[in-house]
């Protein structure tokens, strides 16, 4: 049996971050610029600049917009490699009430997003031969969630696109893997109740809440050389 050697990568590496306008995108956006990467954010409306980092505005739903975003930057940074598909809206609401507005936008941003991103960084990465692919995915996309039908399902879509990514990929080193993040610290609803707040910490191993950075970490990670085959 052949084993393929794993096509090391370039440093430094462009990068693209969804969604890297603001929370878990910025921080993570932050994590590969100190890495010394090429750093892409990408939002509905341009971020905010800061540090050296290219601020594109586009809308994931729409395919000709992510295409259009994707030129933009591999004019300005060169091909992708890392794609961080973080990009998601809410829409919570109990099924029995929620319109059909509220389900396919949620579906189209959170999934579909996903989707056209990864499809249109594909190119370059086949070219490059190497490429690593992180969906910001959920823990209700797993355990599911009250009042957030569309929310999980658009999450757990995410499991199955990055399993079939890599069958499809996994041979010209480029993997997919989703990040599931819980309760973080920088998330906890502020209505939520101490005794609510009681029940969820007694629920996780750690039992403390995460935070953006942790989430961060794990993505990092996972981009990495040394998760090359995961």
């Amino acid at each position: 049996m052949t084993i393929p050697t794993p096509n090391v990568p370039e440093s430094p590496r462009t990068v693209l971050v969804t969604g890297g306008g603001r929370g878990i995108g910025r921080v993570i956006a932050d994590r590969f610029e100190a890495l010394g990467d090429k750093v892409a954010v990408l939002d509905l409306e341009p971020p905010e600049p800061h540090g050296h980092m290219l601020s594109v505005g586009a809308d994931v739903s729409d395919p000709d917009s992510v295409n259009a975003a994707f030129d933009q930057v591999e004019a300005v940074l060169g091909p992708v490699e890392v794609l961080i598909a973080n990009a998601g809206i809410i829409r919570d609401g109990l099924m029995i009430r929620m319109s059909d507005k509220d389900f396919g936008a949620v579906m189209r941003v959170n999934l579909g997003g996903a989707f056209y991103c990864a499809r249109r960084a594909a190119r370059g990465m086949l070219k490059l031969k190497r490429g690593r692919i992180v969906f910001t995915g959920s823990v209700v996309g797993l355990y599911g969630g009250n009042g957030q039908v569309n929310y999980s399902s658009s999450k757990a879509g995410l499991v199955g696109l990055a399993r079939s990514i890599t069958r499809e990929l996994g041979s010209r080193h480029i993997t997919a893997n989703v990040v599931a993040p819980g309760f973080s610290q920088t998330k906890m609803p502020e209505t939520l109740k101490p005794e609510t707040q009681a029940q969820y910490l007694e629920a996780l191993p750690a039992h403390y809440f995460g935070t953006v950075e942790d989430v961060a970490a794990a993505v990092e990670f996972l981009a990495s050389p040394g998760a090359a085959y995961i």
